[in-house]
């Protein structure tokens, strides 16, 4: 039986290698690829004991990891939805931890909920017939985000995954919404997506859970 320590060890190989690929045409054996990192830390959250809603956070991530990574718009809202659930799971663990929003972060506040807002202007025009999950997606992030902002100071690795996750997020909007097919800086968004994602998400789990 492997450690918890070794599941995340693999769970980060499994994503350094899955980078070359993250470009190449949609198959399973992609699919499964880009699964397998998050699901690795799942199971590593279970072998440590982490708290179950972070578990279940991971799991729902890795469902929505496979979900964007087959064709259609029907798999792209199942991907939003799952990873919406995820930020609903990892803002109850947030809150279950104790968080302790102060007057000085007032500005990042206003930042965040600014930029919530000016998706109105730059995103909604093309997001089509997925105009209100969007809409519902975004003001769930944004929420996490501000909530991660209230963490303890021992967590504050926490706060860097959630904000990586909001950037990672926003490239991903571009990517999808506003590149072109066709268009080569969908390969480096793409890139660059892969890589912001994942360290949002070993932030917030090597904030949130005691490995």
């Amino acid at each position: 039986m492997f450690s918890a320590a070794a599941l995340f060890a693999y769970g980060v190989i499994a994503a350094v290698l899955y980078l070359p690929r993250a470009t190449s045409r949609i198959r399973m054996a992609r699919s499964i690829r880009k699964t397998l990192p998050i699901v690795l830390f799942a199971f590593a959250a279970a072998a440590e004991g982490a708290p179950v809603l972070l578990i279940a956070a991971l799991a729902l991530s890795a469902i929505g990891d496979f979900a964007l990574s087959r064709y259609g718009q029907k798999a792209f809202l199942i991907g939003m939805i799952s990873f919406a659930a995820a930020h609903l799971s990892y803002i109850a663990v947030m809150v279950g931890l104790g968080i302790s929003l102060s007057f000085s972060q007032w500005p990042l506040i206003l930042v965040i909920l600014g930029f919530g807002l000016s998706t109105e202007w730059w995103l909604r025009p093309h997001t089509g017939a997925l105009k209100w999950p969007v809409r519902a997606y975004v003001g769930v992030i944004l929420v996490m985000a501000v909530v991660a902002l209230g963490l303890p100071d021992t967590r504050m690795v926490a706060l860097w995954g959630a904000m990586l996750f909001v950037v990672s997020d926003l490239i991903l909007s571009i990517e999808v919404f506003r590149l072109v097919p066709g268009d080569r800086r969908r390969k480096l968004a793409t890139k660059v997506v892969w890589i912001t994602y994942v360290s949002a998400q070993i932030g917030l789990y090597w904030g949130l859970g005691t490995l």
